[in-house]
């Protein structure tokens, strides 16, 4: 395995697990204006993301920098092509964390109802950007010697927006599952119910982005050419139908556990059928940005390696001990005593 192949790999795990887990971030964050019934439940629901959304934006930031310094062309590339839906998300993501740490500063209503709706915007935008900008780098942009001729408007095309409804469908059915898995009372019960029914949206997206995939985009032409990647596909739809099995049993966590695992493994289906491009040409295949002619030195990601295997493990040990120290249910009854850390 060369170098570009094995970063190739932890380009698209850093992807994957950060959609996983800021995933259930954003979903919240778009569920919380209309599954709350009151402020405490607001409270509750921002509660349990509190202490975990800025940890969980660390595996975004590890994934720019991944894509930085092993793949510079490709980075240079995708925030010039991209340049505008990035800023968005970028933004977007500024003003959700503001909203979640700005909202109890000031005790009013209007103040609240304000940072509300920035925290929806916020969340919404990302989920959404992401999905569409993910969708045409799988189906290619217009790329040729003299450079990119899209748009941004070009950019919000049929499989774009599918794969963008496909991410905020993933997104919310997460969100609902660790709602209700993280908070009590008729909170939590009415977030299973909603994963339940979000549950049925995000099936019908799943087979419309399985079937559109084939019609717009090259992916399969891996999986084709080397059946045994089926099982990653599969195993996802696997995981899939198990977080609704699990959530219908009341096993709130193992649900939780299956949802994440369609993220990852949904987004390494693409990543496979992408191989060995990072960003294809739908206009001629040779003007294709691939982890071979956009790469750094063999030196750098040798020394990115060793980096990598360093520090990459304390970020989960920490990530982990975050959450076992938070994983106390955020109830109405918590928050009455308006614990330190909540």
């Amino acid at each position: 395995m060369t170098l570009q192949v094995l970063w190739f790999i932890l380009w698209g795990l850093l992807w994957a697990v950060y959609f996983a887990l800021d995933g259930f971030d954003l979903g919240s964050g778009m569920l919380y204006n209309f599954l709350a019934r009151n402020d405490t439940e607001k409270r509750m629901i921002l509660g349990s993301v509190g202490p975990v959304w800025n940890g969980n934006e660390v595996w975004l930031v590890t994934a720019g920098g991944a894509t930085f310094a092993a793949f510079p062309g490709t980075y240079a590339a995708m925030f010039s092509f991209l340049y505008l839906p990035l800023l968005i998300i970028l933004w977007a993501l500024i003003i959700r964390g503001v909203s979640i740490e700005f909202r109890e500063r000031v005790d009013g209503d209007r103040w609240r109802k304000v940072w509300d709706v920035l925290a929806l915007v916020g969340s919404f935008f990302p989920a959404l950007l992401f999905g569409v900008a993910f969708g045409n780098i799988f189906q290619g942009l217009l790329i040729d010697a003299t450079g990119y001729h899209g748009t941004f408007f070009g950019l919000l095309n049929v499989y774009g927006l599918l794969t963008g409804l496909l991410f905020l469908a993933l997104f919310l059915h997460h969100g609902a599952l660790w709602i209700s898995m993280r908070t009590g009372d008729d909170l939590g019960r009415r977030a299973a119910s909603l994963s339940s029914k979000l549950w049925y949206v995000l099936l019908g997206l799943a087979v419309l982005f399985l079937a559109a995939t084939a019609l717009y985009t090259k992916l399969y032409s891996n999986f084709l050419a080397a059946p045994g990647w089926f099982v990653v596909p599969l195993i996802a739809v696997v995981a899939l139908l198990a977080s609704r099995l699990f959530s219908a049993q009341g096993k709130t966590l193992l649900a939780f556990s299956a949802s994440g695992a369609t993220i990852i493994l949904i987004v390494f289906t693409g990543i496979i059928g992408l191989y060995p491009n990072l960003i294809p040409s739908s206009m001629d295949p040779a003007h294709s940005l691939t982890i071979f002619n956009s790469s750094s030195s063999a030196l750098t990601l040798t020394v990115m390696t060793v980096v990598a295997a360093i520090f990459v493990p304390i970020v989960i040990v920490y990530q982990f001990v975050v959450y076992r120290f938070f994983r106390k249910p955020v109830t109405a009854k918590l928050l009455e005593g308006e614990l330190e850390g909540y």
